[in-house]
């Protein structure tokens, strides 16, 4: 069985105007272990999709199955990064990645093998993430590459079987993304975690990806899948070769047929009409 199932997912919300369809008719499946990368233009639910995924957003029908289990809300099995690195000021690197093992329903019957173990698995994460220099820094002394670094080694804490990532690497620069990228792939390999990641970046969604889902808008559901025609083994020359180009530009068709959108002058001129007409 998979390790994740989506099957005829779909969410309405509710708004003053009326009833908005965000997804509609969602079918996919995620295998153990897989990396797989979701794309598509604005307000096509990819993010509805993961938040889902994660327990935090009730779907309006459909089913989601973890390991054969219906997810109807938030599980130790699921982790989830966002954007935003939403770590606590008041807490060094260290205890922000030991954050969860604090709460009080994690703290239920355990043992003192148990507290060690997992004082043993925030050092092991520190050493994958390449922070263990900075230990006992906090947040504002930390680049916003560091910070997102903690927020997955926060994630990763309680052996997730699945990470879901929400443009995690968004608000960073080129240069720090690029580092990130081999950064998630090798704790990939490390971790053999299940990930799901959402992101606007094609290119980025290739490098990272085994497949890549396109998803279209209006309301949103899946328009293809894509295999990716790379080894596991990444390295950054990989983006320059015809393999890469091709599949690049093809989704970026893709992305542009899903919308009505052949050019980048219609896009501009759709951005045009939406501002004027707000």
């Amino acid at each position: 069985m998979s390790k994740v199932i989506i099957k005829n997912v779909g969410k309405i919300f509710n708004a003053a105007a009326g009833q908005i369809p965000a997804l509609q008719d969602v079918n996919l499946s995620v295998e153990d272990n897989e990396f797989v990368t979701l794309v598509g233009a604005s307000g096509c639910g990819k993010s509805t999709l993961l938040r889902i995924l994660a327990g935090l957003e009730y779907r309006t029908s459909g089913e989601v199955l973890c390991d054969g289990q219906s997810i109807n809300s938030p599980g130790a099995d699921r982790a989830m990064v966002f954007q935003h690195y939403s770590l606590y000021p008041w807490l060094s690197v260290i205890d922000n990645i030991k954050f969860s093992r604090q709460l009080k329903v994690n703290r239920e019957n355990l043992t003192s093998s148990d507290v060690e173990a997992a004082s043993g698995r925030a050092d092991a994460l520190l050493n994958l993430i390449g922070l263990n220099k900075v230990r006992s820094a906090y947040p504002n002394q930390l680049s916003g590459g560091m910070q997102q670094r903690v927020a997955i080694a926060r994630a990763l804490m309680g052996r997730p079987s699945i990470l879901l990532m929400d443009e995690p690497f968004g608000a960073l620069d080129a240069q720090t993304r690029e580092v990130m990228h081999d950064l998630i792939l090798h704790i990939h390999r490390v971790e053999k975690t299940t990930i799901i990641f959402v992101t606007h970046d094609v290119e980025e969604a290739i490098y990272l990806g085994q497949r890549v889902v396109l998803m279209q808008p209006r309301p949103g559901r899946i328009h293809s899948t894509f295999a990716v025609p790379l080894p596991a083994q990444r390295t950054q020359e990989m983006k320059h070769t015809v393999p890469f180009r091709e599949l690049r530009a093809e989704i970026l068709a893709r992305i542009r047929q899903s919308t009505g959108i052949t050019t980048d002058l219609d896009m501009l001129d759709q951005l045009n009409l939406q501002s004027t007409s707000v």
